[in-house]
């Protein structure tokens, strides 16, 4: 895949460039930090580019995916994901997961995942000394590398977050740049190794079994590097009904907001549904390529108080939501999803 980027004419997202974004103090600083909010406020996602984690990186760990996707099934499940949705840590196999909008009925799940089954494993992992979250690590003779490999890019996504992406984020609404990474020092964040095995096309056409169900992410925001085939699509624009394709783009990450900073926004900011489809374009012999993908979900320190953002209500804008905790609003969304 070519390095060069396209028209910015022919692609379905903004690209913000954070090349210039340095420390946040400039005008040019500034002047990203806007056109991101720009993109938050229409479709609520964006490619990113030059945030830092040069693209041999990516490399890196996209090949570290595949070795581990690639091992048995009996010595996958030597890292198990716990029964509680939310311990996001370990490997959860084909079936385990069922995204789901904002349904919380146990029958309602059930059905959800008896009719269209999510048909992905992942691998799920965060800080290293997090009072919560236990990583959860095959014994390091089943996969030499993995651990160190998988922890190196979790930070290098950490790092992006922290000295970057929140700072322009605040800046953006007309924030002190430190005011949302003060609510980020401790935060669970989770890096997810994504797999969507090779399948025959027709038990996609025929609805038996799907990739990932339109949904939101929970947390504040995401971060997704994707391999060379496609599936993501995002509702565009927000609200529309309408999903457009968003094929990868190399030397790129996906940037959306998630449910929390919407909220947290007073809906300034917006939390857009999105999908993996299994695209009709990519069969060979019958079959549906397999895909991976690698987001980097960003939480709030667990107990913060998520009030609405200083700059996100007045008088005539009053506040939509009452504060919550960023722990209790993430963990019931987890548990949801999870058998």
């Amino acid at each position: 895949m070519s390095d060069k980027l396209p028209e910015a004419g022919s692609l379905p997202l903004p690209v913000i460039d954070f090349a210039d974004f340095g420390d946040g103090t400039t005008p040019e600083a500034l002047g990203i930090a806007k056109k991101l909010i720009e993109a938050c406020q229409g479709v609520g996602f964006a490619y990113l580019i030059n945030i830092g984690i040069p693209q041999s990186e990516v490399d890196n760990i996209f090949d570290w995916s595949r070795k581990f996707f690639a091992l048995p099934p009996a010595i996958k499940q030597l890292a198990p994901h716990p029964k509680e949705g939310w311990k996001a840590r370990g490997y959860s196999g084909i079936g385990l997961e069922q995204l789901s909008q904002m349904v919380f009925d146990p029958n309602e799940i059930s059905l959800i995942r008896k009719n269209a089954p999510d048909f992905k494993e992942s691998f799920d992992l965060g800080r290293t000394d997090s009072p919560h979250l236990e990583n959860i690590w095959l014994p390091e003779d089943r996969l030499p590398g993995f651990r160190e490999a998988a922890l190196s890019f979790f930070y290098n996504c950490r790092s992006f977050q922290v000295n970057k992406l929140m700072r322009a984020l605040s800046l953006g609404v007309g924030l002190q740049a430190d005011f949302l990474s003060n609510y980020h020092r401790d935060g669970d964040n989770q890096l997810r190794l994504l797999h969507y095995p090779a399948a025959p096309a027709e038990i996609f056409s025929r609805g038996e079994k799907g990739r990932s169900r339109a949904h939101t992410d929970f947390g504040t925001a995401t971060i997704l590097f994707q391999d060379e085939e496609s599936g993501l699509e995002v509702e565009s624009p927000h609200g529309s009904g309408n999903f457009v394709p968003v094929p990868p783009l190399r030397g790129s990450a996906v940037f959306n907001v998630g449910d929390l900073l919407m909220r947290w926004s007073n809906d300034t900011l917006k939390s857009t549904l999105h999908r993996v489809c299994a695209p009709s374009h990519d069969q060979i012999n019958g079959m549906v390529k397999e895909r991976y993908s690698i987001p980097f979900f960003m939480g709030a320190d667990v107990n913060a108080l998520v009030e609405c953002l200083p700059s996100c209500w007045s008088e005539d804008r009053p506040q939509k939501y009452e504060p919550v905790t960023a722990a209790g609003y993430i963990d019931m969304r987890l548990n949801a999803i999870y058998v």
